[in-house]
């Protein structure tokens, strides 16, 4: 359910995509058209919207409100055979008995969740900051640079799309077999793998007739990639990474560290391309190096784990570090006798 977020998503950039081609929207004329599209699905939530049932865990952990809960339960599973699910959420409210949900300012000052907090900030920044966008904000820049013919470019970003949202399909079906780490850092590894191989093909463009399509095909693996691991599988880790007392201010944090990449991105990569021309690929290739060896590094495979587990085990993981700073190497303990 998780993944659907990012499969309409991506349905949605390629059925803008696909509107904006010259064929159908995409003539000056009917420019005034295409963007008025945009109020459709915003009217559609506004009717829509009223009648979702609100968060089960908001219900009985925030609320207190058993019935509601049930009935919203009730209401999404289609039956009243919930009580697994219902007793994951029943030891997680033992356990926030008495904490107030926290503000996100408070998450800032909470040492036990330090952790957890730098690693949404990271991969949030680093889902705008790995190079997806600047590829979408300067896709015909970027094919023209690859020397794709002009008219031919429009149907090639479609392709972009297509790519993008096929993957986040493939996502959704692996990330139950594979598990959440696996494919976000095998995401991140190919995508610096093809920054690589885009910048060579961008440096020896005249080398040859097919490097123009060896450098389309750069791309499009690199998206393929991003949609494989990073694009799916950041908004996942957000919420397994908290529990329901901090979840709400994580997302506030996480979304908006995104929305703030995102703007940085889109100001910045202009004069990125104009400082390192073909070799601008590389500070993404460095921005996907770091973070999968960070995720490599701190965050635990959250995959089959109960929301308190995983906070668990980054609290012990947390544990093992202080341990290890208050008797180090050097450190000699001596036994006296009474």
């Amino acid at each position: 359910m998780a993944m659907g977020t990012s499969i309409f998503i991506t349905g949605g950039i390629l059925t803008g995509q696909v509107i904006g081609l010259h064929e159908l929207l995409g003539k000056e004329e009917y420019w005034p058209i295409l963007l008025s599209t945009t109020c459709i699905p915003a009217f559609l939530q506004l009717l829509i919207l009223p009648w979702f049932p609100e968060s089960p865990r908001y219900l009985l952990i925030d609320r207190g409100d058993d019935v509601g809960c049930g009935t919203a339960m009730k209401q999404l599973h289609g039956t009243d055979n919930f009580d697994r699910e219902w007793e994951d959420m029943e030891r997680e409210r033992i356990s926030a008995m008495g904490i107030k949900p926290k503000k996100p300012w408070e998450l800032f000052m909470d040492r036990s969740l330090r952790w957890q907090v730098l690693t949404i900030i990271l991969i949030n920044g680093a889902q705008q900051l790995n190079g997806i966008n600047a590829i979408y904000f300067y896709t015909d820049y970027v094919f023209e640079a690859a020397g794709i013919p002009e008219v031919n470019i429009p149907y090639v970003t479609v392709g972009t799309g297509a790519c993008e949202c096929l993957t986040a399909l493939t996502c959704g079906m692996l990330i139950e077999s594979l598990g959440r780490k696996v494919l976000i850092i095998g995401g991140y590894t190919l995508m610096a793998f093809w920054c690589i191989c885009f910048t060579l093909t961008l440096t020896f463009q005249g080398a040859g007739p097919w490097i123009p399509y060896l450098s389309m095909g750069c791309v499009f693996a690199f998206i393929l990639s991003f949609g494989l691991g990073p694009g799916g599988v950041t908004n996942i880790l957000i919420t397994e990474l908290f529990t329901q007392t901090t979840r709400p201010a994580a997302y506030m944090i996480g979304g908006s560290v995104n929305w703030l990449s995102f703007f940085f991105i889109g100001m910045a990569f202009p004069f990125i391309v104009t400082k390192l021309q073909q070799y601008c690929f590389l500070v993404f290739l460095v921005v996907c190096v770091l973070v999968a060896v960070y995720i490599f590094l701190v965050v635990p495979e959250t995959k089959n784990k109960t929301f308190l587990e995983i906070q668990t085990e980054f609290q012990s993981g947390e544990k093992r570090k202080a341990s290890k700073a208050d008797y180090g190497p050097r450190t000699t303990l001596l036994s006296t006798p009474l």
